[in-house]
This record gives structure tokens, C-alpha cells and sequence, in this order.
């Protein structure tokens, strides 16, 4: 990896990590085209920069985080579906990770069911805060949520649609998800790293700096794609996701099939 790659899959993450179209999916195949994917330090890389994304949650919705205890219990039942899930099934998901095939399907198939969100749950303009999430509801995301341990399905898509089958508004369920990612992605992160530890994994000095780099890429373009991504989601809904998954896992199986096989190992 060079200070380049480091950018640009920052930049990815910051991009996708809080829109329904996969971040994991399109760093897996962003690493491959740089020939990047099998280095251990790559798929470490793209799992600590998470963490930049989920300080810019934490900026945007500062105040927002000090809410009652109430709220914090359902944070915790909605992420003890992922824990236990993510624990039983790592190695499965791991051997995921290394398949582009499964990123580009379920970009397609994800895709496809963005074009029909708006129309199944139309009906989801009014629970417009918090408090219309009971602790049945936020197990019903944490479950959703779950569905983004296959790579290609996004972990806000599948939260966010989770939340909208519960007659949440798009705002309302978009916040939550955003909430979510918080122990959600520093958990997977404290795991990654604790294992990477555990195997003996010892980092270089560049190695280190361009920790750093993209840690504060990912920060910044985060911040701005969630701002970007609530107004527009409230306004245009989900199809434009949609078709734009559906295009790019049809490229990319194109690619794969017809020109030159991406390979993640």
C-alpha cells in the first residue's frame, strides 16, 4: 500500500460507510484493483478507518448522544444480534470477504430492493423521533443489521430498511442506523485488532502513518456524506441507490467473468 491507495480507500469508506450501497463491498473490490487485496495490513487498514467514521457521528450528533439510559438499552439490544452473529459466524463471513462474485450479487440483489423500498413502506412519514423506537423495534434493526455481514449488503441499507418495515420515517430510521454503527463498527474493530494482535501482527512505521491518514480522510468525508445523505434521502428516497447497485455489480461481474477475474486472495 502507498500514501495514494491509503487515500482513496479512506475516501471510499467515508463515502459509502453510511449510504446503502456497501463500503465493505467496495473497498474489497477497490483493493483488488490496486492487486492490494491479499496484504494482511490491507484488510486491517480497511477495518480501523472505520473508526474515523464513527468519530464523525459522534461530532455531528454530539448532543444527541446524551440522551436518557432508556436510549442507550436500545442501542445495546440492536447491536446483540451483530455480536453474537459476528462471534459464531466469523469464519464464514472472513471466507465471504475473499469472494468478489458475492460482493457484485449482492449489489445487484440489494439494489433491486432499494427500487422497491419507497413503495413498501410509504406509509412511514410520521414517527419522526426517537421515541417511537421500542426495544422489540430496535431488535428488529439489530437483526436487519445482521444481513451486512454478507459483503455487498449494506450495514445502513439493511438497518435503515430494518427500521422503515417498523413504520419508522426514512430520518428516523437513517439517525438510528447512524447511532448504531457506533458500537457496531468499534466492536468489529476492537475484534479485528485484538486478533491481528493476537497472530503477532506488528506495525511499521509508514504503516502506522497511514493508519493516521485514513483515519482523518474517512472523518471528514463521512461528516460530509452524512449530511449530504439525510436531506437527500428525505427528498429522493431510495432509487437512486438502487440503480447505482444494480449498474455497478453488473460492471463488476463483467469484469470478472468476461475480461479479467478479480481475485481477493
Amino acid at each position: 500500500m502507498n500514501t495514494l491507495q491509503a487515500i482513496v480507500l479512506a475516501i471510499i469508506e467515508g463515502l459509502t460507510e453510511f449510504l446503502p450501497v456497501s463500503s465493505t463491498g467496495h473497498m474489497i473490490i477497490a483493493s483488488s484493483f490496486f492487486g492490494i487485496a491479499h496484504d494482511d495490513f490491507t484488510k486491517l487498514f480497511t477495518i480501523v478507518i472505520q473508526l474515523g467514521a464513527i468519530l464523525s457521528v459522534v461530532v455531528l450528533y454530539f448532543k444527541r448522544f446524551f440522551q436518557t439510559l432508556d436510549f442507550y438499552f436500545k442501542l445495546l439490544v440492536a447491536f446483540i444480534p451483530a455480536v453474537i452473529l459476528g462471534l459464531l459466524l466469523s469464519d464464514f463471513i472472513d471466507g465471504l470477504l475473499e469472494n468478489p462474485v458475492t460482493v457484485a450479487v449482492s449489489l445487484v440483489l440489494g439494489g433491486i430492493i432499494l427500487l422497491k423500498v419507497d413503495e413498501w413502506f410509504k406509509d412511514t412519514s410520521g414517527s419522526e423521533n426517537s421515541t417511537a423506537i421500542t426495544y422489540p423495534t430496535a431488535l428488529k434493526i439489530g437483526l436487519f443489521q445482521c444481513l451486512a455481514m454478507i459483503p455487498g449488503v449494506s450495514r445502513s441499507g439493511a438497518s435503515i430498511v430494518g427500521g422503515m418495515s417498523q413504520k419508522l420515517s426514512r430520518k428516523t430510521a437513517a439517525e438510528f442506523s447512524f447511532f448504531l454503527a457506533v458500537p457496531t463498527m468499534f466492536g468489529a474493530t476492537a475484534k479485528k485488532c485484538y486478533d491481528y494482535y493476537k497472530d503477532g501482527f506488528v506495525l511499521s512505521h509508514d504503516q502506522i502513518n497511514f493508519l493516521i491518514i485514513g483515519n482523518v480522510v474517512a472523518f471528514i468525508v463521512a461528516m460530509l456524506a452524512i449530511k449530504t445523505f439525510i436531506g437527500f434521502l428525505n427528498k429522493n428516497g431510495f432509487k437512486v441507490f438502487g440503480y447505482y447497485r444494480i449498474i455497478a455489480g453488473l460492471i463488476l461481474l463483467a469484469i470478472h467473468f468476461f475480461i479479467h477475474p478479480l481475485t481477493i486472495i
